[in-house]
């Protein structure tokens, strides 16, 4: 049974359609057209970064978050007595109340949605008791007072950071991938985001719609050759400001189909009927595929022409997406896989992988770590936390056991190890170097921007290096210049 070749065109649903993407084709947006219907363009702003602070009411710590604040990221405190520290890192800030030493605590509240962790835990050393009328604390590099441990440093430095490590792990091994749409949960703005786009703007009959469920979007309708139509597809409304997947791969679409071939479109431009990059893919009936679409492998295309001379698909600048189901592949091929009638593709989300290799995981350790027992090591000329590292409970032994923990967690790390921590001001020229030999001090200020700059930097990836101040050491603004020069 053949279609028929005419059938009454539905002006009605041409308005509305223009009205929704609030643009008409060749000419531009229109905005009264869309207050006319009530509609309104999409925002779609990604959202900033979620970054763990683990020990964050220590001396670095509550200067990590002051500093991740000030640069727009989401900051999550892992805290022990969420009272405490409201009283030193205010009010606007997310406090989880959990504790490295115990495991149970570390519950999904603590690591959902994280992208990244900052860890400045430490066993608590202070002043022996009657060594000073004040018990203030004592600064290494300024002023020393015999010290003791409160805490027990293999359970705080080693086993706590293997539980903070295993329980962050998996979440932060999928911070790789960024999540564009995820119709597992639907919202209000996931509903205002899509919209149908069928051949009815050439003068078509087709018609389809994408609805929510609970736990998909089920993109269906019934696609018709009639007036010499034969596509039907659902399209986002542009974003505003583009999406921005720099430095990721391509995108991954997890969809149940029909068996029919499908085309996901992305747009580089706001224009409505501008070049679209496209991608063809075959779905398997009524079962569940990872569709994978390499971003060197979208089509410049226009009008299901392929353009010769088209401009490589841009990652940093992404207007829109469009889901199409087309009797025609490109350049006047025909879709092998296409029959008109009734269709159905659902949707479980949609997104980019292949991120760019950044630090997930950026350990406060401590220079000398390798040093107590080392052959050749003159005890005399070594910082006094060598010196007395029996004497508190093996507490570089643990930091390097620690240490070993992240290494080997396969998850993305930078290991910083300053050498004696100062309540100097920060601004200071630093030296970064490698081998656990060198002794000086460090700004608590400077070792808290560095953790900072090291989540964006992709030479911090999976190294460990000692750092200090020094007149001839690089400029803390020279990031870059610092972090290439470690292996």
């Amino acid at each position: 049974m053949t279609e028929k070749n005419t059938a009454q065109w539905d002006a009605g649903r041409f308005l509305k359609t223009l009205a929704y993407f609030g643009v008409i084709p060749f000419i531009g947006s229109i905005s009264w057209l869309q207050q006319l219907f009530g509609s309104s363009s999409n925002t779609k702003k990604d959202q900033p970064k979620l970054i763990l602070v683990a020990g964050a009411t220590g001396g670095v710590g509550k200067r990590v978050v002051k500093r991740l604040q000030q640069r727009g990221y989401r900051v999550r405190c892992l805290v022990r007595d969420a009272k405490r520290a409201t009283e030193i890192l205010g009010q606007n800030v997310e406090l989880v109340e959990g504790d490295i030493t115990l495991p149970e605590t570390l519950t999904p509240l603590v690591t959902e949605g994280i992208e990244a962790v900052i860890c400045c835990t430490g066993t608590k050393v202070q002043p022996i008791e009657g060594d000073t009328p004040t018990r203030e604390k004592y600064y290494q590099g300024i002023k020393f007072y015999m010290p003791e441990v409160v805490d027990v440093p293999e359970i705080v430095e080693y086993k706590g950071l293997n539980n903070l490590v295993q329980a962050v792990r998996s979440q932060l091994i999928q911070a790789g991938e960024k999540t564009i749409f995820d119709f597992t949960k639907p919202s209000q703005d996931l509903k205002e985001t899509w919209g149908a786009l069928d051949d009815i703007v050439m003068g078509g009959t087709s018609e389809s719609s994408i609805r929510l469920t609970d736990n998909t979007a089920i993109f269906t309708g019934n696609v018709s050759t009639a007036n010499s139509g034969g596509f039907a597809s659902v399209r986002t409304r542009n974003f505003d400001p583009p999406i921005d997947l720099a430095g990721f791969s391509g995108l991954q679409l997890r969809v149940k189909g029909d068996g029919k071939r499908y085309k996901l479109i992305v747009r580089n431009e706001a224009k409505w009927d501008g070049i679209g990059y496209c991608y063809s893919f075959d779905t398997v009936y009524n079962i569940w595929i990872t569709v994978t679409v390499p971003f060197d492998e979208l089509i410049p295309v226009f009008r299901a022409k392929t353009v010769k001379d088209g401009s490589k698909f841009e990652g940093s600048s992404i207007f829109s997406f469009q889901l199409m189901l087309s009797k025609f592949e490109y350049d006047g091929a025909l879709n092998p896989k296409f029959t008109p009638g009734i269709f159905q593709l659902e949707l479980e989300s949609v997104k980019a992988y292949g991120g760019q290799n950044l630090p997930r995981f950026v350990m406060v350790s401590s220079a000398g770590v390798t040093r107590p027992g080392r052959p050749g090591i003159n005890l005399e000329e070594e910082p006094p936390a060598v010196r007395m590292n029996d004497m508190l409970g093996g507490i570089l032994t643990w930091k390097l056991k620690g240490e070993d923990c992240v290494r080997s967690s396969g998850l993305p790390y930078t290991v910083v190890r300053p050498c004696a921590l100062t309540e100097e001001p920060g601004g200071k020229a630093l030296i970064f170097e490698q081998g656990d030999n060198i002794k000086g001090k460090v700004s608590r200020e400077d070792i808290a921007e560095l953790c900072v700059q090291a989540l964006e930097q992709p030479q911090a990836c999976n190294v460990t290096f000692e750092v200090k101040e020094g007149e001839n050491g690089s400029s803390p603004r020279d990031w870059q210049g610092l972090f290439s020069g470690v292996k």
